[in-house]
């Protein structure tokens, strides 16, 4: 079969290491991952790729070859993964089809590749991950080193995203492990370069992200990737300059400049020089390199740079006292920023708009652009609430997967077991009369092998059936073993409570992986108990996150007092625990936990693969009081406080808003009210209250 992974650079065949941490370009109050599609030694400009793919297609037409075809469809859907997924997807499934007629792993694994890939730009992470792992099997099994690598880098970015890093640096070092070993040294600057921002954007770990920035930088040098090497080197300048180291921070800035020079690129390397500056207060050389940053991105029409050298002239103009020539400013960078519909931005507009009027005593204006910026911000806190409950979803969904992924395996081999009985009693047949001793040998080993076949069988019916059991509550799982379905239900009053622990990714940093998982499972095992003590249903955990839910599947009265005792236990335990690992010298792992109690849906999702959960407005609210709270108390909303006030000693907090709700009143929950009685003194014939308080 011909060589499609692309080793001839006259060609331009991608290899097919798409998604790499080129830059990570840091704004005001965010950052961002930038992922590359294509290899370092394959760049088309989309015209000249578009022509590529008709000339391919052609070839395609009249080619008879299998191998010829696999080779063409294959570079088809590699080149199409970011233009045209659904061509990809096609070209791939294709490839496929043709590599298993042929008995082509090779063809198969890199089939998968290309699939899971344009399905990652789709946005179905579940499935692209499903893709790229039959894609690694097979590349194992034909000791694929550098497909294997390419491979560990997209899942360990995959998981970057989704939030779960301890899991992606995982994959990212696999990555690095297997690309020494083909010792290709694009593959192994891209580890190292993807480790090293990992460790500044997700870990915060400076010290690391630096060990592994350096150990990138001479390799970019000795292949020539410019456009690479500049951005580490940004990436460098940007550690340093968060350190106030601004001489270092200036000296690999201005190498970012050299390599820049000509691209679009340019901008921000002006734009992180204009900010040292800044930072060492000598605003009219930040200025100056601030304003060439905006001229050098509107030359190449970047929107983004050009909002985001606005901001910065603004911001100093204010510092300088120059309020009209800051108002301007900003007012271009609102307009830019509402174009290219920027919510970081324009909350960092709004905010500078609100300071800038308020200095020239314009308190209409002013107030108006700070209701701007509460709206913006509510509206960036439930982007990013539902970015978590999306990783919520994708965590479950991996693990469904691989649940479903062992069922087969299992079923496959129960498969193969009666055929080999099938086939073992076919021959027993033919052997006649004439042995009627081995004949009745043979159909006693029969009979034995069935019950023993039967035995298995039934053991994995009570295995699938406990496992439905496990993902599901009892009433619902029931349900969908009798029916089929399940139906989903209103409740008109359910309580919900959320847990988050203070400062995980910072904890989690100083820890391995295995103490991380180790104390995470000791503190959700105790939950669990805690919550099935009150009665209580787990819904689901991600990372440090618990949450559950009180008055389903069931409906009970007295579930908003249980999730309320069951809140507190769960800060009693913790604080036992804490007790015990500062004795130990290990440090505290704190704790948040918010209650709501309101109208919810509840009910299965999923055709195959089956998923308990809860939506509605409640559900929100309740991460609200989470992440609002503080640790060791347990923070509930007003609803909450109304149904518990007799029977709880509750310290009002104040408001929060939410978002179509409007404010919301905050408790926290002091301690279990005693009920009041009265002792007669028969000598003094007067009343003694001895009402009191207990803990809970």
């Amino acid at each position: 079969m011909n060589d499609f992974d692309g080793n001839d650079r006259k060609k331009k065949w991608a290899k097919s290491d798409w998604l790499n941490i080129k830059r990570i370009k840091r704004r005001i109050n965010y950052k961002l991952f930038v992922l590359v599609i294509l290899s370092g030694s394959f760049v088309l400009t989309c015209t000249g790729q578009n022509a590529t793919l008709d000339s391919l297609k052609g070839l395609l037409v009249n080619e008879k070859v299998d191998t010829n075809k696999i080779s063409l469809l294959l570079k088809i859907s590699s080149l199409s993964v970011t233009v045209d997924p659904l061509q990809a997807i096609s070209s791939a499934a294709e490839a496929k089809e043709l590599s298993e007629k042929t008995g082509d792993l090779r063809g198969i694994a890199y089939a998968y590749k290309y699939d899971g890939g344009a399905k990652y730009y789709q946005g179905n992470y579940v499935e692209a991950m499903d893709s790229w792992n039959r894609a690694m099997k097979i590349l194992k099994q034909i000791d694929d080193k550098e497909g294997i690598a390419s491979i560990q880098n997209n899942i360990g970015i995959v998981y970057l995203n989704q939030g779960n890093d301890t899991k992606a640096l995982e994959h990212l070092f696999e990555f690095l492990r297997n690309a020494e070993l083909t010792g290709n040294q694009t593959l192994i600057g891209k580890a190292y370069n993807n480790i090293g921002a990992a460790y500044q954007h997700k870990f915060i770990n400076y010290d690391k992200a630096l060990k592994y920035y350096f150990k990138a930088l001479p390799i970019y040098q000795k292949i020539n990737d410019n456009y690479t090497f500049g951005a580490v080197c940004g990436n460098i300048g940007e550690i340093y300059l968060d350190q106030k180291n601004a001489d270092s921070a200036i000296y690999y800035f201005k190498k970012e400049v050299e390599v820049c020079k000509g691209t679009a690129d340019l901008a921000y390397a002006l734009y992180d020089i204009g900010r040292v500056f800044e930072s060492k207060g000598n605003n009219d050389s930040a200025l100056y390199f601030q304003q060439n940053a905006y001229d050098t991105a509107q030359k190449y029409s970047s929107k983004l740079f050009m909002v985001s050298a606005l901001k910065e002239v603004a911001s100093i103009y204010l510092k300088k006292g120059e309020l009209k020539s800051a108002l301007q400013k900003y007012h271009e960078a609102e307009g830019l920023a509402q174009e290219i519909e920027s919510s970081y931005d324009l909350k960092d507009v709004y905010m500078g708009l609100a300071r800038t009027y308020s200095g020239l005593r314009d308190y209409p204006k002013a107030f108006k652009y700070q209701s701007l910026l509460l709206d913006i911000k509510d509206s960036i806190y439930n982007k990013e609430t539902d970015q978590k409950l999306a990783r919520f979803e994708f965590d479950f969904e991996i693990e469904k997967k691989q649940s479903e992924i062992n069922l087969l395996e299992k079923t496959k081999q129960l498969q193969e077991l009666d055929l080999k009985r099938q086939k073992f009693a076919k021959n027993a047949f033919i052997v006649g009369f004439g042995l009627i001793m081995i004949i009745a040998f043979i159909i006693y080993r029969n009979y034995r092998d069935k019950v023993r076949v039967n035995k298995i069988l039934d053991s994995q019916k009570l295995q699938i059936e406990q496992l439905l059991r496990n993902i599901l509550p009892d009433e619902v799982a029931q349900e969908l073993q009798t029916n089929g379905t399940a139906t989903p239900k209103f409740y008109e009053s359910v309580s919900v409570l959320f847990t988050d622990f203070k400062g995980f990714t910072r904890i989690a940093d100083h820890l391995s992986p295995q103490e991380v998982v180790s104390e995470l499972n000791t503190c959700f095992v105790a939950f669990d108990d805690i919550i099935e003590k009150y009665g209580l249903e787990k819904i689901k955990t991600i990372g440090d996150s618990y949450m559950c839910a009180g008055g389903i599947p069931v409906e009970k009265e007295n579930h908003v007092f249980n999730m309320v005792r069951a809140g507190m236990e769960i800060q009693e335990y913790i604080t036992r625990r804490n007790s015990s690992r500062v004795e130990l010298g290990l440090e505290p792992w704190n704790i948040r936990v918010g209650v709501h109690v309101g109208p919810i849906v509840a009910g299965v999702v999923g055709k195959k693969k089956y998923a308990y959960d809860i939506w509605g407005s409640t559900v929100n609210i309740a991460s609200r009081m989470e992440s609002n709270g503080e640790p060791g108390r347990v923070n509930v909303s007003n609803a909450i406080y109304e149904l518990i006030k007799s029977e709880y000693e509750c310290t009002y907090r104040g408001k929060i808003s939410a978002k179509n709700i409007g404010e919301i009143d905050m408790y926290f929950v002091e301690r279990e009210v005693v009920k009041e009685s009265f002792l007669i003194d028969p000598s003094a014939k007067t009343y003694t209250n001895t009402s009191g308080y207990a803990g809970v």
